[in-house]
């Protein structure tokens, strides 16, 4: 199942890894581990932390502590997991929707 990922990471922690010249090979370290790896990766900023945003696959829940851990211990970061959809997977999801229309609207 596909799920975008946010990473928050506090400004102290972000300062400290800049300053340590840490910042770019964590992230990059971190990203390398991902099996399979990220379909797509974004850096921005969002409530004036650095955020990532990060699209990748993930078959079971188990595979949780191995994705999210890093970046806690890392950067103390804060975690959001979200399961998402491509428009094919919305297409599928169709005779699902019109189902449920037809019983609960």
């Amino acid at each position: 199942m596909r799920f975008l990922m946010k990473v928050n990471i506090p400004v102290e922690s972000g300062n400290a890894a800049v300053r340590s010249g840490k910042l770019g090979t964590t992230i990059q370290a971190i990203l390398a581990e991902l099996h399979p790896p990220a379909e797509a990766v974004y850096f921005t900023d969002e409530g004036g932390q650095r955020t990532g945003f990060i699209v990748f696959d993930m078959q079971d829940a188990s595979h949780i502590p191995a994705i999210a851990e890093p970046w806690f211990l890392a950067f103390n970061a804060s975690i959001e997991l979200h399961p998402v959809m491509v428009p094919d997977d919305l297409a599928k999801a169709g005779e699902s929707i019109e189902r449920v229309n037809k019983r609960f609207a």
